[in-house]
């Protein structure tokens, strides 16, 4: 599975991490937001994904291999 262009962008900024992690039979892409001003918060509409942290949005399509989406404690997860 294949981190979407728009959080592979984000993780650009100093205070997002991105990692991918694979195990035997899943892999999973992790997005921690840091210490920004605000809560992350994640939205899906059908197979768009929307987090907006600190007034900035990132909108990304779900991957069509992703089984689960969720956001816990300002950490964005991505399973397949």
């Amino acid at each position: 599975m294949e981190t979407p262009p728009a959080l592979e962008a984000a993780g650009e900024q100093d205070e997002i991490t991105i990692t991918k992690r694979q195990y035997d039979e899943e892999q999973i892409i992790a997005v921690d937001f840091g210490q920004v001003a605000g809560q992350p918060t994640l939205d899906i509409v059908g197979e768009t994904a929307i987090v907006v942290v600190d007034g900035t949005q990132f909108e990304f399509g779900i991957p069509p291999d992703a089984t689960e989406v969720k956001m816990n404690d300002g950490v964005l997860t991505i399973r397949d």
